[in-house]
């Protein structure tokens, strides 16, 4: 019985193999493309729609915008800093005390980055006076600055975004200065002793 069944496998497995594959026609027109090559006309081409304007110029150099003086009922420039070694918990946070800005209607001048500070820990041997790293923490801060705070807003501002004011993150509320602005940026000694001695 068995050897019956496998002869008649076999026979149908051949006839499938030797049977040649028929393409239908329209399939078979679809492979060759023939608008390749026919001339396009300019189809597809969009820049000439649209208005000529000025050519771009190179970005000047970052200004430092001006700070706004305190009145009687509202604060000058504030900075709130948020620093921490977790960069993620410090950025979320930041991101937090933006958003509730927006929720109460605060102006945000700006939200930016100040260049990470590394902290070497050294330990000291037992019974030596060799010190060696034992480890490095990275300090990240962000600075959301804000223009013109109410000053009865403050209290409230202040009260909630230090309830919610996560482990391990340092927040500070201060007056902006021009020291603050300049502490942003990375110094460059190489680059300044180079600009000294093309200046002399």
């Amino acid at each position: 019985m068995n050897l019956a069944v496998r002869k008649v496998l076999n026979q149908a497995l051949t006839s499938c193999r030797s049977t040649p594959c028929i393409q239908h026609p329209v399939w078979a027109s679809v492979s060759q493309r023939q608008y390749k090559s026919m001339p396009t006309h300019g189809i597809g081409r969009w820049r000439h729609l649209l208005p000529k304007g000025a050519p771009k110029k190179k970005k000047d150099r970052h200004q430092m915008k001006q700070i706004m003086s305190a009145t009687e009922t509202a604060y000058g420039t504030l900075n709130v800093k948020v620093s921490g070694f977790d960069m993620t918990v410090v950025e979320h946070y930041s991101q937090y005390i933006h958003n509730l800005c927006n929720r109460f209607g605060i102006k945000v001048a700006e939200c930016y980055a100040l260049p990470t500070k590394s902290t070497e820990v050294m330990l000291m041997q037992e019974q030596g006076t060799k010190m060696y790293v034992d480890s490095i923490l990275k300090t990240h801060s962000r600075v959301v600055q804000l223009s013109s705070l109410n000053a009865a807003l403050c209290p409230v501002f202040m009260e909630v975004i230090l309830k919610n004011q996560p482990e391990g993150v340092q927040l500070s509320m201060k007056e902006h200065t021009e020291a603050d602005y300049h502490a942003r940026f990375k110094a460059r000694p190489e680059l300044e002793g180079l600009m000294a001695q093309i200046g002399q």
